[in-house]
């Protein structure tokens, strides 16, 4: 039977809605153009869905112009805003055994299940048209009361792909083999609660050991390539239930981090075991070193109940001890206790010139309520140094407070209560009273630095760590001496932490965006930060790419955390394009689908975008309720389907083409030569492949080469001799021009493999700065900015006219998107009916399977509870 909402509840919700003062948020509303200031390509509210609002806007006139805001963002001319392509997606499924064509994401089998096509969690760039991807949260879509209180049981290990663009850019797919990346079949050493415990053996109240179907889930792994082009992926999910008795199918859910390190081999798409970690690890960070070896930091070990009887001290937090891979041998070593530190899961990790690696203050919160009992150490920024194997605390993100330069260098290290030493705290203690000593007042002078204006208040709210975000390493430039010594992090989005609440992360996102900079000579490094201009809404969950025309795009995402709340979220379909050099976000063109949680998105050869994903936690951590039809985002199910994104560049007719250059470099700082079509060629970068979950690949890497001579059409090139700015692995080649309408005109790439100097051997040769780098704040800052009558006092706006209370408005935008607008709610009130009554119907489904169960599953119970306790007593004999 079809339920529906009768026709004066509908008309009474709808006169509730349309008469909510939230609703004066509109455009042309005070509110709105509070919400819009600094904005000028601001879409007016969240996805609906109702695209007749943009057909009935008369298409942008094709010149170069901001974008337009709202729904006309769809209607810009291709050679504007860019293209996307019909979602396509692979086109059989395989059901009870027997391959069917469909272009459903899901069938039913026989046994009522759902078996449903992988979507793109995770992905990386093959090279040659080839792409392997992961999926994510395999088996959701058969939950059918909640995914708390039986994922546990229905969960599955997750399926990979591989994804082939022939010409014309056909598809076509093959299944690597194992499909799961075979991990652990012979089921998972589970840390449950009770192991270890006096008188309660392993697998009492939990599924831990009866569930090998869901012990080795790619899922929540990182992935990372390896310099011969293989990817190894790292972690991931063993799913039980904990509490749980077997042969209910219901108890609490557990999310347990693998050990497993996994190798994916392109040559034969086939999957191998490689050495395990010491510590199971759920969303952990990966990056590449100058040598070639792999770090990895964080993680979790439990998820939801991080209870550890045997490491008390770390149970309620991430995993703080670091690891390192050791190319050459397979294996996995600890870092020792100086390389520990408290990490979001999936911290943003990048590799400095200087060859630390550098923590930018972002990551998987979770949830509001964070992770760890010390998360308020994620706001700051440190770099982690692989020879000493100890961090240095650089500075609180986003703020001018340098902690290595006022003697708290190593303050994380020494509140780490897992690394309690006098070592560190006489070192600490030392530093601070040598720099308080001959400055007392740094610390002060620092703060004060702090910018007074009209983006005051966004400063110190956006401030700290950014949950749900991405950090983009902007490229990389060599100064006048060949040498790299300024690293750039682009961050935008994502929920703030508010400063004062002590939680790691929000619910409500904000359209904030800032260049973190990082400067080094050597172990000398330098933190500072500015804003940018803002996005041109709040946005959370987008994912970056790094483009070959001195830009950064970002697509997908919402306007809510879709984990807080899963499918309360606004999809945004719109792309957003990032110009290095005016530091402001302009609205692109619209993709076709919603893609909020583990969508993904890369950079292809020919500079185009792949963007794909989206699998979605169950709606409210229920059952998949979809409420796609007033305006949120699709919870149908996993979207298997990709899309190509093409950006204006892609589609003019002066592309520069390579016509000749090396497919193989080494960093051992020799010339080389190539040659293009175009001698008005001036650029020429290096970037390498994208291998990505959750939107981090903490090797995303753009390498601006300096062009040394030139004669006609050939370009002599300087490889860099530092590895730690290439590290060895697979690279894109591309080069460019400032075209005479001021845009830069990318070519199409060319495969390029660099290796490290054989007689380096990992060595970190850099040359001296040609000359230090200046302040990326020009203000007159606390003291001065007030004296002046700037700022608060003063005019109240920034040159950038961005509005001074824009933290405030981008919260008000995010509980205003919630609300559906009438025409939507009552169009779309009968879907959802139908959508809560089969929910209803699933739940007393759930009821009736689990009081059948409960003789059978508790005369099981007692039988282990009376072995259990016989094998007691003999001991005690």
């Amino acid at each position: 039977m079809r339920t529906t909402l009768s026709a004066a509840t509908t008309a009474a919700l709808a006169f509730c809605l349309s008469s909510s003062p939230a609703l004066a948020a509109l455009d042309d509303g005070v509110l709105g153009k509070l919400l819009n200031a600094g904005k000028p390509d601001t879409p007016a509210r969240s996805d609906s869905g109702n695209e007749s609002a943009a057909a009935s806007e008369p298409a942008a006139a094709a010149k170069p112009a901001a974008a337009p805001r709202g729904a006309e963002a769809n209607n810009l001319p291709p050679q504007i805003g860019g293209r996307f392509s019909e979602p396509f997606a692979e086109p059989t499924l395989v059901v009870d055994g027997k391959t069917v064509e469909t272009e459903e994401r899901c069938l039913t089998r026989e046994d009522g299940t759902l078996s449903c096509k992988p979507a793109a969690g995770t992905v990386a760039n093959l090279g040659a048209g080839r792409f392997v991807y992961l999926n994510a949260l395999e088996g959701t879509e058969n939950v059918e009361l909640s995914i708390v209180a039986e994922f546990g049981e229905v969960t599955v290990n997750d399926q990979s792909r591989v994804l082939t663009l022939g010409e014309g850019d056909t598809p076509s797919w093959k299944k690597p083999s194992p499909l799961d990346g075979g991990a652990n079949p012979e089921g998972n050493d589970s840390e449950t609660i009770a192991r270890g415990l006096p008188g309660v053996p392993n697998g009492i109240l939990s599924t831990a050991d009866n569930t090998a179907k869901n012990d080795g889930a790619l899922f929540c792994a990182d992935v990372v390539f390896l310099a011969d082009g293989s990817m190894m992926a790292v972690g991931g999910t063993d799913y039980y239930t904990e509490p749980g008795v077997d042969g209910l199918p219901v108890g609490v859910v557990e999310l347990e981090g693998l050990k497993s390190s996994r190798i994916f081999d392109p040559q034969s798409n086939t999957w191998t075991q490689s050495g395990d970690m010491t510590f199971g690890r759920w969303y952990p960070t990966l990056v590449t070193l100058a040598d070639g070896d792999v770090f990895v930091a964080s993680g979790v070990t439990k998820l939801l109940k991080p209870v550890y009887p045997e490491q008390p001290l770390n149970s309620g937090r991430n995993v703080t001890q670091t690891e390192t891979y050791d190319l050459d041998t397979g294996r996995w070593s600890e870092n020792g206790d100086a390389a520990q530190r408290s990490l979001p899961l999936f911290p943003r990790l990048h590799l400095l010139p200087n060859g630390q690696v550098y923590y930018n203050a972002g990551g998987q919160a979770f949830n509001p309520f964070g992770q760890a009992y010390d998360q308020a150490l994620w706001n700051i920024v440190a770099a982690y140094d692989p020879d000493t194997q100890q961090w240095t605390d650089l500075g609180y993100a986003g703020l001018p407070l340098k902690f290595n330069e006022i003697g708290l260098k190593e303050l994380t290290s020494t509140l780490n209560p897992t690394n309690l030493n006098g070592k560190q705290v006489t070192s600490l203690l030392g530093d601070l009273v040598g720099t308080t000593a001959s400055n007392p007042a740094a610390a002060i002078e620092q703060l004060a630095d702090t910018p007074v204006d009209a983006r005051t208040l966004e400063r110190t709210i956006g401030s700290g760590m950014r949950g749900s975000t991405f950090s983009a390493m902007l490229p990389l430039r060599p100064d006048e001496n060949g040498g790299y010594h300024e690293a750039e992090f682009l961050t935008a989005g994502g929920v703030p932490t508010y400063v004062t609440v002590g939680s790691p992360g929000g619910y409500l996102p904000v359209s904030s965006s800032r260049i973190d900079t990082v400067e080094v000579n050597g172990d000398d490094m330098r933190y500072s930060s500015r804003l940018t201009g803002p996005l041109s809404r709040p946005r959370w969950y987008s994912y970056s790419v790094v483009m070959p025309d001195d830009s950064v795009m970002i697509f997908s995402g919402g306007d809510r955390d879709g984990v807080v709340v899963p499918g309360a979220e606004g999809a945004i379909r719109e792309a957003e394009r990032f110009d290095l050099q005016t530091e402001t976000w302009q609205v692109m063109t619209r993709a076709h689908r919603k893609r909020t949680y583990h969508n993904t998105a890369l950079l292809m050869p020919d500079g185009r975008v792949l963007v794909g994903g989206h699998s979605p936690i169950n709606t409210a951590y229920a059952s998949n309720i979809n409420l796609d039809s007033i305006g949120l985002a699709n919870y149908e199910s996993r979207d298997p389907s990709f899309e190509i994104y093409t950006p204006p560049y892609a589609m003019r007719s002066d592309r520069p083409v390579i016509e000749n250059a090396p497919t193989d470099l080494e960093t051992n700082g020799d010339t080389f030569t190539m040659t293009v079509s175009n001698p008005a060629v001036d650029q020429v970068m290096l970037i390498r492949r994208t291998a990505t979950t959750h939107l981090v690949d903490g090797d995303q890497r753009a390498v601006e080469l300096p062009i040394v001579s030139r004669s006609g059409n050939t370009l002599t090139v300087q490889m860099t001799a530092n590895p730690a700015v290439l590290p060895a692995g697979q690279y894109m080649l591309f080069a460019s021009f400032q075209a005479a309408d001021g845009k830069r005109v990318p070519s199409v790439s060319t495969p390029v493999g660099v290796a490290p100097n054989p007689a380096g051997q990992g060595e970190i040769n850099q040359p001296e700065p040609a000359a230090p780098v200046a302040d990326g704040e020009d203000s007159k800052g606390l003291v001065g900015g007030l004296l002046a009558g700037d700022g608060l006092l003063g005019s109240g706006q920034a040159a950038d006219d961005v509005s001074p209370i824009m933290p405030i408005t981008d919260l008000l935008s995010g509980v205003t998107s919630i609300i559906p607008a009438p025409g939507e709610l009552i169009e779309g009130a009968p879907a959802v009916g139908e959508e809560l009554t089969q929910a209803g119907k699933r739940a007393a489904g759930v009821g009736v399977d689990t009081a059948t169960s409960l003789p059978e599953a508790g005369k099981g119970l007692a039988e282990d509870l009376g072995e259990s306790a016989g094998n007691n007593e003999a001991d005690g004999e």
